[in-house]
C-alpha cells in the first residue's frame, strides 16, 4: 500500500473520464495530478468501458488507502429533430419553417420534431433553439401535429440536431428509459453519485430517488432555466447540485450565466449542500497545453465564490492534454487558496446554522479552530451529515473526516477541504480522542504540540447524533507509535 498524502487543496476536482482517460495509465495520471472524483458521463461510451473504469478506480483507491469518489452522469431527456432528405439545409432569417409530426425526411421548409410533449407546451411566441442555440425559431402558431415557426437566427441546420425550449416547462418524464437502464448499471457498479440531467421541477427527482433505493446520493443538475424559478425546492430534495453552464447558457443569454452561477453556489452553500461549477472550465485545453487567462480566471472566480468542486468535461474526457488540464486547475486552485483575501471572500456568503445541536458544534468548530488557532477539525461520522455541516463553515484548517462506513468515505471527494478516512468505530470518550490524534499524525495534518478539534456523537456510532465538542493537544510523547491502528 503507498502513502499519499492528504490534499492540501480545499476546493475538490472532479474529472470525466472517456476515451482519452480510459486507461489505467492515463486514470492514474489524473489522480496524481490531483482529480478527488471521477465522473462517468453515461451519454457517451458502453457499460463494458464504464465498469473497467470503474474497476480502475477502485484499484487505485485500495493501492493508496485512499476512498475516491465516482459520479454517474444520466443523459436525461434529450431532444432532437428528425432527419432530412437531402442533406443539410439553411434557413434564412424571416423565412418560415415548419415542425411537425410526419416522419417523412424534411427540407428546407419542414422537418420531424418526434416529442409530442413540446407540442404540448409550446405557446405563440416561445422560442426553439437548435444547435445548441446557433439557430433561433419564433413560434407563430402551434396545435397538436404541426408548429408554425419565423426563423430570427438562421444558418446551416443539419439532421438530429438537439432542440431547447427556453420559455417553457415541458412535461417529460426526467428519466428516460436509457437513463434507468445506466442508472440500474450505475447503482450495481457502486457509484457514490448520481448526477441527474435537465431537472425542471422538485417532481423530477422522485422518480431517480426511487428506484435508487436508499443508495448512492442524487446530484441534481440546474441547466434549464425553469430550475432556477424552483432552486429552493429543489436543493431541498436532493444531495448536491451542479451548475451545468452548457444548456444553461443556450438556454439563456450568457451574460445572465455568472450571475446565475454565483445565486446556485451561495444558496447551495447556504444549505451546506455541495455545488459543482461545470462546463467550459478549460476548455481551450481540449486542443492546447495552456489555457486563455480568460479561462484561468473563470477557474478562479468559481474557487473564490467557494464552490465544493469544479469540473473538467471534454478536456480530460476527448482532450489531446487530459493530465495538464487536471493539473493546471490544481495549480490554480492552489493559488487562489493562497491569496491572504480567500477566506474573507468566502466568508460574503453567510452560513446561518440551523436551531439544532449538530449545526450550533459545527459553527463553533470554525470559531473556536481560529481562537484557539487549531490545525484540524476532526469528525466522527456515520452518515456524513457532521462533516457536510462543518464544511459549510469554509474553516480555515483542514477537515479530517472518519468513518466506519466506505461509502460514506467515498461520497466526501465532493465536499470542500475534506480529507476522508475509513476506519473502525469507536466506543469510548477516551478512544474517540486517541484515534482522534493517532489519525491526524498518520495523515500528516497535525504535529507535536498542535491543538485539534474534535465532533463526535454520543452515543457513539449513532447517526445524527452530533453532541460533543472537545479541544485537544497533541503531546510530544504520542508521536511514537501513531501508524498502528
Amino acid at each position: 500500500m503507498k502513502k499519499l498524502a492528504p490534499r492540501s487543496r480545499k476546493v475538490r476536482i472532479l474529472a470525466t473520464l472517456g476515451p482519452a482517460s480510459s486507461s489505467e495509465e492515463m486514470i492514474r495520471r489524473l489522480f496524481l495530478a490531483g482529480a478527488d472524483a471521477f465522473r462517468l458521463n453515461m451519454s457517451h461510451g458502453l457499460h463494458e468501458v464504464h465498469a473497467a473504469n470503474v474497476a480502475l478506480i477502485r484499484g487505485l483507491e485500495k493501492e493508496f488507502s485512499r476512498p475516491t469518489t465516482i459520479l454517474a452522469d444520466l443523459q436525461g431527456p434529450k431532444l432532437r429533430i428528425g432527419t432530412f432528405e437531402k442533406g443539410p439545409v439553411t434557413l434564412e432569417v424571416g423565412a418560415r419553417f415548419q415542425l411537425d409530426t410526419n416522419s417523412a425526411p424534411g427540407d428546407a421548409t419542414r422537418v420531424n420534431l418526434p416529442h409530442p410533449e413540446i407540442f404540448a407546451a409550446l405557446e405563440p411566441g416561445s422560442r426553439l433553439l437548435l444547435d445548441d442555440g446557433k439557430l433561433v425559431l419564433r413560434v407563430q402558431t402551434v396545435s397538436d401535429q404541426v408548429i408554425e415557426t419565423r426563423v430570427e437566427v438562421g444558418g446551416a441546420l443539419s439532421e438530429r440536431k438537439g432542440v431547447n425550449v427556453p420559455d417553457v416547462v415541458v412535461p417529460m418524464a426526467a428519466l428516460t428509459d436509457k437513463d434507468r437502464r445506466d442508472l440500474a448499471f450505475a447503482l450495481e457498479q457502486g457509484v457514490d453519485w448520481i448526477a441527474l440531467s435537465f431537472v425542471q421541477r422538485p417532481e423530477d427527482l422522485a422518480e431517480a430517488r426511487k428506484l435508487m433505493g436508499g443508495y448512492g446520493h442524487l446530484l441534481a443538475k440546474i441547466e434549464k432555466p425553469a430550475a432556477i424559478d424552483r432552486l429552493g425546492e429543489i436543493l431541498e430534495l436532493c444531495e448536491a447540485v451542479m451548475v451545468a453552464r452548457g444548456d444553461l447558457g443556450v438556454e439563456l443569454p450568457p451574460q445572465a450565466v455568472p450571475p446565475l452561477q454565483k445565486q446556485i453556489v451561495e444558496a447551495a452553500r447556504r444549505l451546506g449542500k455541495p455545488v459543482v461549477v461545470a462546463t467550459q472550465m478549460l476548455e481551450s485545453m481540449i486542443k492546447a497545453p495552456t489555457p486563455t487567462r480568460a479561462e484561468v480566471s473563470d477557474v478562479a472566480t468559481a474557487v473564490y465564490d467557494g464552490a465544493d468542486a469544479i469540473m473538467l468535461s471534454a478536456e480530460t474526457a476527448a482532450g489531446d492534454w487530459p493530465e495538464q488540464a487536471v493539473a493546471m486547475m490544481d495549480s490554480i486552485a492552489h493559488s487562489v487558496e493562497h491569496d491572504p483575501g480567500y477566506l474573507d471572500r468566502l466568508h460574503f456568503t453567510k452560513t446561518l446554522p440551523d436551531p439544532t445541536t449538530a449545526d450550533a458544534l459545527a459553527g463553533a468548530s470554525h470559531s473556536i479552530s481560529t481562537t484557539v488557532t487549531a490545525k484540524l477539525i476532526v469528525c466522527f461520522t456515520s452518515s456524513g451529515s457532521t462533516v457536510r455541516r462543518v464544511a459549510r463553515e469554509r474553516p480555515s484548517v483542514p477537515i479530517l473526516a472518519l468513518t466506519p462506513r466506505q461509502d460514506t468515505a467515498r461520497r466526501m471527494g465532493l465536499m470542500w477541504g475534506v480529507h476522508a478516512v475509513r476506519t473502525k468505530d469507536i466506543g469510548s470518550f477516551e478512544e474517540m480522542i486517541a484515534k482522534a490524534k493517532r489519525m491526524a499524525l498518520r495523515h500528516e495534518l497535525a504535529k507535536g504540540g498542535d491543538k485539534i478539534i474534535i465532533l463526535a456523537g454520543v452515543p457513539f456510532g449513532t447517526p445524527g447524533s452530533t453532541n460533543v465538542l472537545h479541544v485537544a493537544t497533541i503531546q510530544g510523547d504520542e508521536l511514537k507509535g501513531h501508524g498502528d491502528g
